[in-house]
């Protein structure tokens, strides 16, 4: 594994992604499962609803 070296001027930030119960919870059992089976499961991603230009513009 490489470290990343940040460019002149640009500071590169790494945060912990907080995770709710139910994601944490949808982990363990894909892990299991892999573990058991050497399957992955196929997840049905949630469509997500991109917001109307005029409220991507902020108002000054």
């Amino acid at each position: 594994m490489k470290l990343a070296i940040e460019p002149k001027g640009i500071d590169l930030v790494v945060e912990p992604h907080k995770y709710t119960k139910s994601d944490t919870e949808l982990m363990s059992k894909i892990i299991s499962h892999y573990n058991l089976t050497g399957e992955l499961l196929k997840l049905n991603k949630p469509k997500v609803k991109s917001k109307p230009k005029k409220e991507l513009i902020t108002k000054l």
